[in-house]
């Protein structure tokens, strides 16, 4: 069998749409670099991870709103399909959309790790590049660190900030903000 990559993907866009609409509830479905994705439910500490990251951005960007889960049309020519954890982007921005959105106007993507996935550290990170989203956060349960990827030049990001669970940290326009991340060191065990 020929590996999927995104010149022969495993399935055709429409096939995966019509797959993720009929998907169970036990997991998330998403089209990556031309694979079938698998997400499993997000735990307690993930969602204590996305509430922490909602409120920081509430307090200091008011205009701007966290979005769970919304589908975005991804990679080079919208080939993708990935739902990140959280697109932050502008107030009442999705409202009217379809399910998949094109990501204009969405100012960050965010990914909170699973114990169990490798695609939000680079599959899905590469796509999101691709797409033109300014900013990509990656909340890292395993090292205990946050990464931000700024710059998307050529489908990657040129500047990458590693900071540790506890440090501040940056991100860079458009989003505009300091994350302060003291609070992640009791959210993981």
């Amino acid at each position: 069998m020929t590996p999927s990559t995104a010149d022969r993907p495993d399935m055709l866009i429409q096939e995966f749409e019509q797959l993720a609409r009929t998907a169970p509830e036990t997991v998330t479905l998403e089209f990556i670099k031309g694979k079938l994705e698998v997400k499993p439910v997000p735990d307690g500490d993930h969602g204590e991870i996305f509430i922490w990251l909602q409120d920081q951005c509430m307090q200091h960007r008011p205009d701007l709103r966290v979005y769970p889960d919304q589908g975005l049309k991804v990679e080079s020519y919208r080939k993708g399909r990935a739902r990140p954890d959280g697109a932050l982007a502008p107030h009442r921005h999705f409202r009217g959309r379809g399910e998949w959105s094109d990501p204009e106007g969405v100012l960050m993507a965010v990914e909170i790790t699973s114990y169990d996935a490798d695609t939000d550290r680079h599959d899905k990170r590469d796509g999101y590049a691709e797409a033109g989203i300014p900013v990509y956060l990656l909340v890292d349960r395993d090292d205990r660190s946050v990464t931000v990827y700024s710059d998307p030049q050529g489908g990657k990001y040129r500047s990458i900030e590693n900071r540790p669970y506890g440090a501040a940290v940056k991100l860079p326009e458009p989003v505009g903000l300091t994350l302060e991340t003291e609070e992640l060191q009791s959210l993981v065990d």
